[in-house]
């Protein structure tokens, strides 16, 4: 398993969420590529950034910071928030972002999807958000009536990196993740799951490692800012 600390970009800050909510976001660095590097420096071996801003504008927002650490550091990183187009894609991955993650056009235009796993093979993940197991989109501001399980099969032979599983109730919560959620999910379908939302220890991730599941990887933010997490410690885990 691999720990993607988590970058999440809001005017142009590292900041973490409290469940999504814009207006409870809390500062942890102004300089973005400076806290990338800081991860990089402690032992991580990808980096997860979210451009918050994108996320709710449907196009990129906080573009120059996440640049900014593309040039920085020497990991590989993926992207999402605000990522709708082909274009978009095309540019992002041209500038030597790894992945891309495409969250509100998996439900809104699946074939999108398919079309860019297609054209970037490897270079595509979905990332599907979800409360109370259906799916949110823009920014987790709209509910659908869209079931997880059935949202992540529908790519199931799409040539899709990974999907990466955020339960919204349990992000920037510090209360655990959504194991079980996570673990049922991953046992669905034979693309790669990433755990998001609410990874606060390292109880957190053995509990993620022990599931069960063939777990791809697990995301942590706030944990790592607030010094709960080790990213040594946590990596090192991970990998064993």
């Amino acid at each position: 398993m691999i720990l993607y600390p988590a970058i999440d970009l809001k005017d142009g800050a590292c900041v973490r969420l409290y469940k999504g909510e814009m207006d409870q976001a809390t500062v942890f660095n102004d300089d973005p590529a400076a806290q990338a590097q800081a991860f990089v420096d402690q032992g991580c071996d990808w980096l997860h950034l979210v451009d918050l801003n994108g996320a709710f504008a449907g196009e990129p927002v906080n573009a120059r910071p996440v640049e900014d650490i593309l040039k920085t550091v020497k990991v590989p990183a993926q992207l999402g928030g605000g990522i709708r187009d082909m274009a978009t894609i095309e540019g992002w991955l041209s500038k030597g972002l790894q992945r891309v993650i495409l969250g509100t056009v998996a439900v809104e235009n699946p074939d999108l999807v398919r079309e860019a796993a297609k054209a970037f093979p490897g270079h595509v993940a979905v990332g599907i958000d979800a409360r109370n197991g259906m799916v949110a989109t823009r920014g987790w501001a709209e509910e659908t009536t869209v079931n997880v399980t059935d949202l992540a099969r529908q790519f199931e032979d799409a040539g899709v990196a990974a999907i990466i599983y955020t339960d919204i109730n349990r992000d920037g919560a510090m209360q655990g993740p959504n194991v079980e959620a996570t673990a049922d999910l991953a046992r669905a379908v034979s693309i790669p799951v990433i755990a998001s939302g609410g990874v606060s220890s390292m109880a957190d991730l053995q509990a993620l490692k022990d599931c069960g599941a063939p777990l791809d990887g697990a995301i942590s933010g706030r944990a790592l800012y607030d010094g709960q997490i080790n990213v040594a410690d946590a990596a090192a885990l991970l990998k064993a």
